[in-house]
């Protein structure tokens, strides 16, 4: 059985992508069975949809290939903490856990900001495991950052 670190290792190759794309270097992959059957990197610049977080386009690609909305039994492997738009997504999906390598304090709607992932007004509520790869995560981040304000 593969771990947590070997799935984000994936998503971080994701990352990449974004950011050789100029966006925001996030990626996402979402495993079911051992196996990916969702995947995506930031494009909301190249494909001119705000709603183009990595996130998301794991969950529509997921959907398609298993032919429906409910992504029951998932684990969503993501570089940074989702935001509101991809949680309540992930809440909807039925996503059974989330596991992120850094925090958004910005936006993060998985505890540092806001708690959509596990409120309980919610009839689903998403296991959450932070912080794995947590250093390669920021760091790529940060190195991003620091070059777009050059």
């Amino acid at each position: 059985m593969r771990d947590h670190q070997y799935w984000m290792q994936q998503a971080l190759f994701l990352a990449e992508k974004a950011e050789a794309s100029g966006e925001v270097p996030v990626g996402a992959i979402l495993v079911k069975d051992e196996q990916i059957i969702g995947q995506g990197f930031n494009q909301p610049i190249l494909n001119h949809d705000p709603t183009a977080h990595a996130e998301i386009i794991a969950l529509r690609e997921a959907g398609r290939q298993v032919k429906n909305y409910r992504l029951i039994d998932t684990t969503m492997y993501v570089t940074l903490e989702p935001c509101a738009m991809c949680a309540m997504a992930m809440v909807h999906a039925r996503v059974k856990t989330i596991v992120y390598a850094t925090q958004e304090p910005r936006t993060g709607a998985g505890g540092s900001l806001y708690q959509l992932l596990q409120h309980s007004g919610h009839n689903h509520q998403i296991e959450i495991v932070e912080g794995v790869l947590k250093q390669q995560s920021g760091e790529m981040l940060k190195r991003f950052f620091k070059s777009r304000r050059k």
